[in-house]
């Protein structure tokens, strides 16, 4: 299903500093990064790179309805309220048997995880093939809904469930594009969230790769792939808020050539599409997240049945013909880095001394 990658990924340190000093110099308008040298975006190669998830394929799109009572039952054997599309996480994990296996005594957490993986292998193996596909499909909803795509709160959202309905079809789905979009609309949510609750080893990752003067990470274990297992995060003692006001000094004051080496990162404008689809931008004007109407971010089942290849409809066709291809007759950096200026000035800068 293409999943397989992602799953190699080892447990990391979370790094709260750094995810709050990249939120904090997100533009929700232009959805990239606004640093004091130009905009950064995080592309669809990174996404592949990091998290091995699959990039191309079918758009992760289709219905989302009032209510999954009737289909939650059939797929999931679980309970879902009238009126409602969620489903107790408790409940999933139970139903796995994740959630009453408890750690041994002097058994440390890397040491537990692996044991509860071993079980949990040795038991799907010998289920025969009705409960296995059962069984699969709690635990598709529980990774989609709690880890790559997790909304704020304790319940898991049952949106998935029609795309996860026939097993064969779920590995076409572009699921890394759609983690990318997930990402930068949870960046844009909000200036007053402090952090994300997204798949947090993306970002760090990251950060590590093209932010490497920051020295929030360590390279552990060169060669594997995908590159979210390389890297551990730097462990900091210092208080929340003194590590936020380094990690912006640093950035402020960032070496400006670093971000040049082996052509690693493109912070301009001009070349933000041909990072992530093969496109460069014809002009310097800088682009405005087109927020078509939809429902709500809650997803609470308040709305009625959308179909989402329809709402976007322009979005889907763009993505299927692979993008438009376009010129630009810029020769030099000027005109954007002069642009850039004029519309931010200053407030790219957050330390103090700026």
């Amino acid at each position: 299903m293409g999943f397989g990658q992602i799953f190699r990924i080892e447990r990391m340190r979370v790094d709260p500093a750094l995810t709050q000093a990249l939120r904090s110099r997100w533009d929700a308008e232009a959805s990239a990064f606004a640093f004091p040298w130009g905009h950064m975006i995080p592309s669809l190669e990174d996404v592949s790179r990091i998290t091995g998830l699959r990039v191309y394929g079918r758009a992760v799109s289709g219905y989302t309805y009032p209510c999954y009572h009737a289909l939650a039952e059939r797929l999931l054997d679980l309970p879902v309220e009238r009126r409602s599309s969620l489903v107790p996480r408790v409940a999933l994990q139970e139903s796995l048997g994740l959630f009453e296996a408890g750690k041994n005594v002097g058994e440390s957490e890397d040491e537990y995880l692996a044991r509860l993986a071993r079980v949990n292998r040795r038991e799907l193996a010998s289920e025969p093939g009705p409960q296995a596909d059962l069984d699969l499909h709690r635990f598709l909803v529980l990774f989609l809904g709690r880890l790559l795509f997790s909304t704020r709160g304790d319940a898991v959202h049952c949106r998935f469930l029609p795309l996860l309905e026939d097993l064969g079809e779920v590995g076409g789905y572009a699921w890394g594009a759609a983690f990318l979009a997930h990402q930068f609309d949870g960046l844009s949510a909000s200036e007053q969230q402090t952090s994300t609750s997204d798949f947090y080893p993306f970002l760090q990752v990251w950060a590590y790769l093209h932010l490497p003067a920051l020295r929030r990470g360590d390279l552990t274990r060169p060669g594997l792939v995908p590159i979210a297992r390389l890297w551990d995060s730097r462990r900091d003692t210092r208080h929340l808020a003194d590590q936020l006001e380094r990690l912006q000094e640093a950035i402020d004051s960032y070496p400006y050539l670093d971000l040049h080496a082996l052509n690693l990162v493109l912070p301009l404008n001009l070349f933000l599409t041909q990072s992530s689809l093969g496109l460069r931008q014809s002009v310097v004007e800088f682009p405005v997240r087109d927020r078509f109407r939809r429902p709500g971010r809650c997803f609470r089942g308040l709305h009625d049945t959308t179909d989402w290849r329809e709402w976007a409809r322009e979005q889907i066709e763009n993505w299927e013909r692979k993008g438009k291809g376009v010129r630009s007759d810029a020769i030099t950096d000027d005109a954007y880095l002069q642009a850039y200026a004029l519309k931010y000035g200053g407030k790219v800068y957050k330390s103090a001394r700026h």
